[in-house]
């Protein structure tokens, strides 16, 4: 059996369409394998408005301990240098390089802190 959450990932659209148009909060491989090949309309016109700029779902993944988690992106999200896991050390993760500042972001995902590391703004 496949969640609906498993299902909207597979397809590739946002859990709330997946929501709207009905699909069942448990369905099985067989059904989700059909509505993939022969897609209703609704998903016919998701899959045709898609430009690739914007991805559905992003996997993150700690770079301490290798964990993953699939998740929807958010617009605010910048570029992270490195994801962890929120129970993890800082001191876990490489230092950052000769003039680098180090800062965190919390709240990615259900439980990861993105490490981004930059050089520092130039006046």
């Amino acid at each position: 059996m496949v969640t609906r959450r498993e299902a909207a990932q597979r397809l590739d659209i946002p859990l709330e369409m997946a929501v709207r148009h009905g699909i069942p909060s448990r369905m099985s491989e067989q059904e989700l394998n059909e509505l993939d090949a022969t897609p209703p309309a609704w998903l016919a016109q998701s899959r045709a408005n898609r430009t690739g700029k914007k991805a559905v779902w992003v996997e993150l993944r700690c770079d301490v301990c290798g964990f993953t988690e699939t998740a929807r992106p958010k617009k605010w999200w910048p570029a992270f240098t490195y994801l962890t896991c929120s129970h993890h050390d800082p001191d876990e993760l490489p230092e950052p390089g000769p003039g680098m500042t180090r800062s965190e972001v919390d709240g990615i995902g259900s439980g990861f802190i993105g490490v981004i590391d930059e050089a520092p703004a130039t006046h």
